[in-house]
């Protein structure tokens, strides 16, 4: 019972985590990039490293400024790299940049001599060492963050589940690409330093993924991805201090078990009835037939 108090801040960042990240996913999984979240932590772990290298406090906020930098150089490229006609996917340049981020990381921290460990956090993350500051920072950071997305929502929505009707009308898409992954560079950055690149990989994807086993539509998708995020929170965060194991890992791993048992769920119960398809993914298709016939 001691242990609870002990608990209380890192479950709050948890949640924060989970409200976000759950809204997010949905738009990268309709999108088909999967991997942006992955890609975007990772060039905001780099800047984070070329602070460290330079001398800056990895705590402070010159290091966080120039993290965020660097993620908003990559969200420009990522806005700018979707392809009008598709003949290079947008998934290649995410790639890309994933690992060439890695690798450069990998070279700065090479002559960071003493840094690893501040390698590892970003990684895996430390989220046991936040406090009631930081929680507090970030809740409003993530609800201001929430609150743009909250007055655009349309404009979001409608390009990531039906790129050609957004075209239609005459969106820009590079435009609200460019606000979409600069919003998303906030969120991704605040979250590195306090839960790592694969924690916060898992927040945006799995509940998003567990979410469409069971429901097609947003609000459903939402609910059951705050659902399953809160939970797993909850567990991770509880066996973590209870085994003496890593927090952001052991969160990991009982987000892959939590998805694996909604899989056999699913199959269990659901079997037969119609698969959710990645309406983004399909969209980016329909939107090349659209694009070919107005050309004709």
């Amino acid at each position: 019972m001691d242990i609870l108090p002990f608990l209380f801040w890192p479950f709050v960042a948890s949640l924060i985590l989970t409200g976000i990240h759950a809204y997010l996913g949905v738009h990268v999984v309709e999108r088909g990039v999967i991997f942006v979240d992955l890609a975007l932590a990772q060039i905001a772990a780099l800047g984070a490293t070329i602070a460290i290298l330079i001398g800056m406090d990895p705590h402070g906020s010159g290091a966080y400024w120039l993290s965020l930098a660097f993620t908003f150089v990559g969200a420009a490229i990522f806005a700018f790299a979707r392809s009008r006609r598709g003949h290079i996917p947008q998934e290649a340049f995410i790639g890309i940049a994933y690992a060439v981020a890695s690798a450069t990381a990998i070279l700065a921290m090479s002559k960071a001599t003493g840094e690893t460990e501040h390698l590892k956090d970003m990684l895996v993350g430390n989220i046991l060492a936040v406090d009631k500051h930081e929680v507090l920072k970030t809740a409003l950071l993530y609800g201001a963050i929430g609150l743009f997305h909250y007055i655009f929502r349309r404009k979001f929505l409608l390009i990531s589940t039906d790129l050609a009707e957004a075209e239609a009308r005459g969106m820009n898409i590079r435009f609200w690409d460019f606000l979409f992954y600069a919003s998303f560079g906030f969120v991704v950055t605040s979250s590195v330093a306090i839960a790592g690149v694969l924690l916060v990989f898992c927040y945006l994807i799995v509940p998003s993924v567990g979410a469409m086993l069971f429901a097609d539509r947003v609000g459903r998708r939402l609910a059951i991805g705050w659902t399953m995020g809160t939970l797993v929170s909850a567990l991770g965060v509880y066996f973590s201090v209870l085994a003496d194991l890593p927090t952001g890992a052991t969160i990991v791993c009982t987000f892959g078990a939590v998805l694996v048992v909604m899989f056999f769920v699913h199959l269990l119960f659901f079997h037969g009835r119609t698969a959710q398809t990645v309406r983004g993914a399909s969209s980016l298709e329909n939107s090349k037939h659209v694009i070919a016939q107005r050309s004709q």
